[in-house]
């Protein structure tokens, strides 16, 4: 691949940034945040909850082992762009079947290298998040300027990755039935529900409380997705009506809106938290959990005081509300993307403290 320095990003504060482009060759403004993942841009690209952003790998190499046909979170990634030190066109990898570019100009997401991206993650640590353009090197700044002035990042954007229509994923021999409110679900969280032997139902964010207890399931998973929480704030008003009535199960943008559903309130970070090693402290057990995180959103801690909530979840880096709880509800939440753990001493993980809920047993 020719790297020609025949792109830029724009920021909105008029700063520019030359590079060479791969991916897909269309300009695009989105908010731009920053990722310390070392690996795992497949999964970042293709996660619901980056819908709209332009993403700054913090790890300088990206590109080395391809993209696989199995570790996709979505079917149609709309990652808004990917930012990064330097790009590898020819990965070593035996299951890779497309490279990381071909995959991007597929689903017509841009990308830029070749500059110093830890200049430019230390602007977003110090001044927040912004709006970003990337478009050619040849764009005249005025124009960038006016083009990020007047463009809108979007609201709708639960709208934009949610299902339109039910969908099953079932397991042999299962044993309990989970509805998944779709605001954004990975396919990775309805694989380890499918693998602790839940079948899967799969519904719009809009579908209704009514029209989910008609479902009879044994339990409600509201998954993690992209935007602000009270873009959607309809949700929490219908998860509301559920709490009490069937175990329910937050993760990320799912954890926000429990917390609304109960009287919490929310606020946007200055950068957001996205990677894949945030440390968290269970404030019940006092361990600390390495989780893989992805949101601009948090719960406001002070707010919790004023409702049924508990909270049980902090991150040790800037005390975060990370988890939340009501026992007598049979509710909690996290607001990371939990794995499947079973930990030292039998200590649960969270998909599998769902499913003892399920199980009519204590979180």
């Amino acid at each position: 691949m020719a790297k020609q320095m025949n792109r830029k990003i724009v920021l909105a504060d008029g700063s520019e940034y030359y590079g060479y482009g791969f991916g897909a060759n269309l300009d695009r403004v989105c908010e731009l945040v920053f990722d310390t993942s070392m690996c795992g841009y497949q999964e970042i690209i293709s996660d619901p909850a980056y819908t709209g952003q332009m993403v700054l790998m913090t790890y300088p190499l990206i590109g080395n082992y391809g993209i696989t046909d199995e570790d996709y979170e979505s079917k149609n990634p709309t990652c808004g762009g990917l930012i990064v030190r330097e790009y590898n066109d020819n990965p070593s990898n035996f299951r890779y079947t497309k490279t990381l570019a071909e995959t991007m100009e597929e689903y017509d997401i841009p990308g830029i290298a070749g500059f110093d991206t830890r200049e430019l993650t230390r602007k977003i640590r110090d001044n927040g998040s912004c709006k970003v353009l990337i478009t050619s090197a040849d764009t005249p700044k005025e124009e960038a300027m006016k083009i990020l002035a007047e463009t809108e990042l979007a609201s709708d954007l639960v709208a934009k990755v949610s299902c339109k229509k039910t969908w099953y994923a079932r397991t042999a021999n299962h044993k309990y039935n989970v509805v998944a409110l779709d605001c954004g679900v990975r396919l990775s969280t309805v694989h380890a529900l499918n693998s602790l032997g839940c079948n899967v139902t799969v519904v719009p964010y809009n579908t209704t409380a009514e029209a989910i207890l008609r479902m009879k399931p044994d339990g409600v998973l509201v998954a993690g997705g992209p935007g602000n929480p009270e873009d959607v704030a309809f949700i929490a008003e219908e998860l509301k009506k559920l709490a009490g009535k069937v175990p329910m199960f937050g993760t990320a943008l799912g954890h926000e809106l429990i917390g609304m559903a109960y009287g919490a309130k929310t606020y946007k970070l200055k950068f957001g938290h996205h990677g894949g090693n945030h440390p968290v402290k269970n404030l019940e057990t006092g361990n600390i959990e390495t989780v893989s995180q992805n949101h601009n959103y948090a719960i406001d801690a002070e707010s919790v005081k004023a409702t049924r909530l508990t909270v049980t979840h902090v991150d040790i880096l800037d005390g975060v509300v990370a988890g939340l709880a009501c026992k007598e509800d049979k509710v909690f939440s996290v607001q990371y993307h939990p794995a499947l753990s079973i930990g030292p001493n039998g200590r649960l993980g969270a998909y599998e403290q769902f499913i003892a809920l399920m199980k009519k047993e204590e979180i």
